[in-house]
């Protein structure tokens, strides 16, 4: 797994050994910020269910102004430390469950991205986005799952699109107006 684009390209992160934690493909992962490219500079990030820190690093190389990290696992936060360390930007590393991130923070983001274990149902956390107000005006988030999720309208936010990369995909919404 690497940095594939931005001024950290090619750089090696640290991920799990084993096959039971499923990082974003680097063809979605370029995708995805394919498709942020106009919205990914100077932006907030939040990056959920984190794991290794992938996305969240991959934004703040592509120039996003800072980049937190949350997930509830220790080892993935001593992981997403380890990477963070290596690139040295403006993140923040956050051993925490997801939904208690979102219910708890006074902080607004510009992008929020989730890509939970595919056997969780992140709904609530995508309802508590909306309800907690966490997403700044014009802000995307994009949420990760297997094809098993039924894509529909959550709380205040409207769904955009959907993208499909191999067995991923991935779920646009936008603030509803």
């Amino acid at each position: 797994m690497r940095i594939i684009a931005g001024k950290h390209r090619g750089r090696v992160l640290k991920e799990f050994k084993g096959r039971d934690i499923r990082p974003t493909a680097d063809r979605a992962k370029e995708a995805v910020f394919n498709i942020l490219q106009t919205e990914i500079y100077g932006a907030d990030f939040l990056d959920l269910f984190s794991g290794t820190g992938n996305m969240g690093l991959e934004a703040l190389s592509r120039g996003a102004n800072s980049a937190v990290l949350v997930d509830s696992s220790k080892e993935s936060v001593a992981i997403m430390q380890f990477n963070a360390d290596l690139i040295k930007e403006n993140s923040e590393v956050v051993c925490q469950d997801a939904l208690t991130y979102v219910l708890s923070t006074r902080k607004k983001f510009d992008i929020i991205f989730l890509d939970p274990p595919y056997n969780i149902d992140a709904t609530p956390v995508l309802n508590a986005i909306a309800e907690n107000k966490i997403l700044t005006d014009g802000g995307k988030v994009i949420y990760e799952h297997s094809e098993d999720f039924k894509v529909g309208e959550i709380g205040g936010l409207e769904h955009l699109s959907t993208r499909k990369y191999g067995v991923a995909h991935f779920e646009f919404y936008g603030e509803r107006k």
